[in-house]
């Protein structure tokens, strides 16, 4: 499969009923909560099929309320990386029958051999369950592009002990920004030049070539895996990459869907 291709379809839709919904039981939808650093996303799922997807700085009522009249989920995952998670789950409370609020240590399809699992994203686990499911019985590495770029390693059990951390293209920029008196901001763009002929063009070449070759460095570690891309800007390094690789845009999200479908009848 070539990198700029998935193995799946996505579906975005308003919040009006997907036109499958009359043959799908509610029972079976699932409402998905991403809280990430910088906004919410938020989902409908049935199994691993996403039937709308949207992104917001923050939730309010007003989008909340629509949503759940229009598709009538019966539990709702909500996975944060913000200490006032907890704090959504009343908030969905008038919504849903079940709320199920994910922390590294609640029961999985894989299994977490982390050794600080208090201290994990649990974006990555939900990943991970993600590359689990559509991946079975392989190897991989999974690569998200957000804030940070995490290189996590699933194995073919289905055991989850790690992986690295670095920083995403934007905290790149803004460092050599921030920490300089004269570097400029730089931006990413889908065509950098391999070498920069301006100190614009040198930072922005700099950063993604960078990337790139960290990445590809990893992969030639681990030749006989299987290699998985997600988050918002994988799309500025997925075509440079020259390993064979998948990109999945809402891995997370998958996983959290079987995550929730793992703890509906707990």
């Amino acid at each position: 499969m070539k990198a700029n291709e998935t193995p799946f379809t996505l579906h975005f839709s308003p919040f009006t009923p997907h036109p499958s919904l009359p043959r799908l039981m509610t029972h079976d939808l699932r409402l998905i909560v991403d809280i990430g650093n910088t906004a919410v996303k938020i989902a409908v799922a049935h199994r691993e099929k996403l039937l709308t997807v949207r992104q917001h700085e923050q939730l309010t009522d007003a989008i909340l309320a629509p949503l759940v009249q229009a598709y009538r989920p019966a539990v709702a995952v909500i996975a944060s990386v913000r200490r006032d998670g907890e704090a959504e789950k009343k908030r969905w409370q008038p919504y849903v029958k079940k709320i199920i609020f994910c922390t590294p240590r609640m029961p999985l399809p894989i299994r977490n051999l982390y050794a600080t699992p208090d201290t994990l994203g649990f974006d990555r686990l939900a990943a991970a369950v993600g590359a689990h499911h559509l991946f079975p019985q392989r190897d991989c590495l999974i690569v998200d592009c957000g804030t940070a770029i995490t290189i996590d390693f699933l194995n073919r059990r289905g055991e989850f002990p790690g992986g690295n951390i670095s920083p995403g293209l934007q905290m790149r920029f803004k460092a050599l920004h921030q920490f300089t008196e004269q570097l400029p901001m730089g931006a990413a763009t889908e065509n950098v030049a391999p070498v920069g002929t301006t100190t614009q063009a040198a930072i922005e070449a700099g950063v993604v070539q960078g990337i790139v070759h960290e990445l590809e460095g990893y992969m030639d570690a681990h030749p006989s895996v299987t290699t998985v891309f997600t988050g918002g800007d994988a799309i500025y390094f997925a075509k440079r990459i020259k390993n064979p690789i998948f990109v999945v845009r809402n891995l997370n999200f998958i996983g959290l869907a079987k995550i929730a479908d793992y703890n509906a009848y707990i």
